[in-house]
């Protein structure tokens, strides 16, 4: 499968002549001690206002920011909200009361923006970390025989896009009762982020790679494989999951998760700060540039496009 955002970045990568800050999700700027990163949100692209609140959408937006921050290792700070659409009062109210809950969770401050008519609903936001006294992700960093850690429950936010739009329907790999259908909803609409895994991550004595799970957790595995030229031995079972179907836990997306390479020693001494709920040791990296989920190699690639 043609993934078009990628042959677009390598086009703008190309033709910029300075593309040296391409290529992970914040660019790190050390001699401000700063991570930035920008994302975008559009209508009927990444949400429909008809399965999301206005509230529930800037609570989301801003929090799917976030989540790029902390796979970098930084702290996040600060934030600029750009927002456009057939706007009116009671839309920024509610949009803005979400972002201010969120703002109010992780100690983030609103420092500016841009306000903009237009016919769909877009939110691009700029949030800025500090870096300092901290060390930075780098999807180029993982090695063989590091340990693949992952942060986050996999497959819940699919199934709960899948309860919202009516797409829905008992298959035996999700043996619950409808009423956990709110469980699946709530995974997909307020994903859980980690700050406190990336912050112990972000004092390793070693590179480490880190990344979030936005774009499913095979897409984080397949950007670290070919960023540090290495392979994945995962085990399915090791995954944190309340669902068994393959393709919704490893393509799903938008769980927000963190999958983490790191050097042995390093776990060993930061792993206390690392386990809990929802928590595990997934796997090792490889030499061999191959993705194996126990013992067999993934081929057919259903990663989210964001041009389909």
């Amino acid at each position: 499968m043609i993934n078009r955002e990628e042959n677009f970045l390598k086009i703008i990568s190309k033709t910029l002549s300075n593309s040296g800050f391409l290529g992970n999700d914040c660019a790190y700027l050390p001699e401000y001690n700063l991570a930035v990163s920008s994302d975008t949100l559009v209508q009927d692209v990444h949400f429909n206002l008809d399965t999301i609140t206005p509230e529930v959408l800037g609570k989301k937006s801003l929090l799917v920011n976030i989540s790029d921050i902390l796979s970098s290792g930084a702290k996040p700070e600060y934030c600029t909200i750009s927002l456009s659409g057939p706007l009116n009062n009671d839309f920024i109210k509610c949009f803005y009361t979400g972002i201010n809950t969120v703002c109010k969770e992780f100690d983030i401050v609103v420092i500016g923006g841009d306000l903009t008519g237009g016919d769909k609903i877009s939110v691009s936001i700029t949030i800025l970390g500090n870096t300092k006294d901290r060390s930075i992700s780098s999807r180029s960093n993982a090695k063989p025989g590091y340990t693949v850690f992952l942060a986050g429950e996999h497959g819940s936010s699919a199934e709960g896009l899948k309860f919202l739009t009516n797409k829905y329907k008992k298959t035996e790999h999700l043996p619950y009762k409808e009423d956990v259908g709110d469980y699946f909803i709530k995974a997909h609409l307020e994903p859980k982020l980690y700050p406190k895994i990336s912050e112990a991550a972000s004092l390793c004595a070693h590179p480490y790679a880190m990344m979030d799970t936005s774009d499913g957790l095979y897409d984080a595995l397949k950007k670290i494989s070919e960023a540090s030229n290495v392979g994945f031995d995962i085990e399915f079972n090791k995954i944190p999951k309340k669902i068994n179907d393959f393709n919704t836990v490893l393509f799903g997306g938008e769980d927000y998760g963190l999958l983490i390479c790191l050097e042995n020693s390093d776990f060993e001494k930061i792993k206390n700060d690392l386990c809990g709920k929802n928590t595990a040791i997934i796997g090792k990296v490889t030499k061999e540039t191959r993705i194996l989920i126990d013992n067999k190699e993934v081929l057919e690639d259903l990663r989210f496009g964001h041009f389909k």
